[in-house]
């Protein structure tokens, strides 16, 4: 039971009060997904029908409440959309092949025509880097492999590049080649999640889509309490950085 107060109707207070609360959720991001489907797991082996998602956020209990299927299309499709798939989301696939044992049409960040049938799918963010990198090399091979000519057929000559001036290069300036980043920014403690997503959206997502870069991002936390924090407040944020797995945390006598 939820006490409710105010002038407008019941039913409009209700649903204000879950909306504030979490209780029925009108938007959802695509990391908040990839965390719901973790947490179960919902995932069905190393990917999972979209029609059944639908009916698993419709049926169970225990996730999350949504207005409607509309919050978890839109929630797929920004996880897509996001170039931090590997580390944050997921990818799509139009259908499994079991014969082949391969995902077909399979896509991750960037925008997708999403189809909500009875075989397109969410695919773990792992199993189709494997995919993405087995293709990659497939082409590669490829597009370098030595043409084939018939036998008694006289070879074309390769004609052999003529060596390049040495004085020349070494009078260009050697280019600068920067491989780390680093940087370091206070946010405003009542705008985290607006300040966060900014940066996420303007500085990480710019260096996680260069591939091969690795990328850690680390959140400090340092509070000052004058007034000393309450035994239900050390108990609260002590749980919740754990659940959170927090690497280092504790409260402090002054």
């Amino acid at each position: 039971e939820i006490r409710q107060q105010g002038a407008d109707s019941l039913a409009l207070r209700a649903s204000k009060k879950a909306k504030n609360e979490e209780l029925l959720l009108v938007q959802m991001g695509g990391i908040r997904l990839r965390h719901e489907m973790d947490k179960i797991p919902l995932w069905r082996g190393d990917s999972v029908l979209i029609k059944q998602l639908i009916d698993d956020f419709a049926t169970y209990l225990y996730l999350p409440r949504l207005r409607d299927r509309d919050v978890l299309i839109a929630a797929i499709r920004e996880g897509l959309s996001k170039l931090t798939w590997q580390t944050e989301t997921f990818a799509y696939a139009e259908r499994y092949d079991e014969k082949t044992g391969r995902y077909l049409g399979l896509s991750a960040g960037r925008s997708v025509q999403l189809l909500t049938d009875t075989q397109s799918l969410l695919v773990k963010p792992d199993i189709a880097a494997l995919q993405f990198d087995s293709d990659r090399q497939k082409n590669e091979l490829q597009s370098g492999a030595i043409p084939a000519f018939p036998e008694g057929t006289e070879q074309p000559q390769t004609v052999p590049a003529t060596a390049p001036d040495q004085s020349s290069a070494a009078r260009e300036p050697t280019k600068k080649v920067y491989r780390r980043f680093h940087g370091s920014v206070r946010l405003n403690p009542l705008r985290v999640g607006r300040d966060a997503g900014q940066i996420a959206d303007e500085v990480i997502q710019h260096l996680a889509g260069i591939v091969g870069a690795d990328v850690e991002v680390t959140l400090e936390v340092q509070a000052n309490i004058p007034d000393g924090a309450s035994d239900k407040m050390v108990r609260d944020v002590t749980e919740n950085c754990k659940v959170l797995k927090f690497q280092t945390f504790g409260f402090e006598e002054s």
